[in-house]
């Protein structure tokens, strides 16, 4: 018996930044991001410590995206008490970022407010 192969797409996303995520300001945190796209498979940016509120990562990931898939997941962590807790996630459709390339726009920028 063969398993079927489900067709990929591979996005190039680029997580700029995040702003006014707030956690406990008696303690610093390092936060990273975690993107997904209805699967097991995943990137995470790397850590990073916020000024003002402001994290920046600015940091380019490739995702492999089954064929099945109708949204992406981005969930920000936060690394504190050695230990990853959820900050908030965003969940898009990814009929909106295919929607840009399909009219041949070759990079487009998005920003979401996270739920918690």
């Amino acid at each position: 018996m063969q398993a079927k192969q489900h067709k990929q797409l591979t996005l190039e996303i680029t997580i700029m930044s995040g702003e006014n995520i707030s956690v406990d300001r008696n303690s610093v945190a390092e936060m990273n991001v975690v993107v997904r796209a209805e699967s097991l498979n995943c990137c995470t940016t790397k850590m990073v410590n916020g000024d003002d509120g402001v994290h920046a990562w600015n940091e380019k990931l490739l995702l492999e995206v089954p064929s099945y898939a109708s949204s992406l997941t981005f969930e920000v962590q936060c690394n504190k008490y050695r230990k990853l807790r959820p900050v908030g996630v965003a969940r898009i459709a990814l009929l909106d970022l295919l929607f840009a390339k399909n009219n041949n726009v070759l990079s487009q920028m998005f920003c979401y407010g996270l739920r918690n």
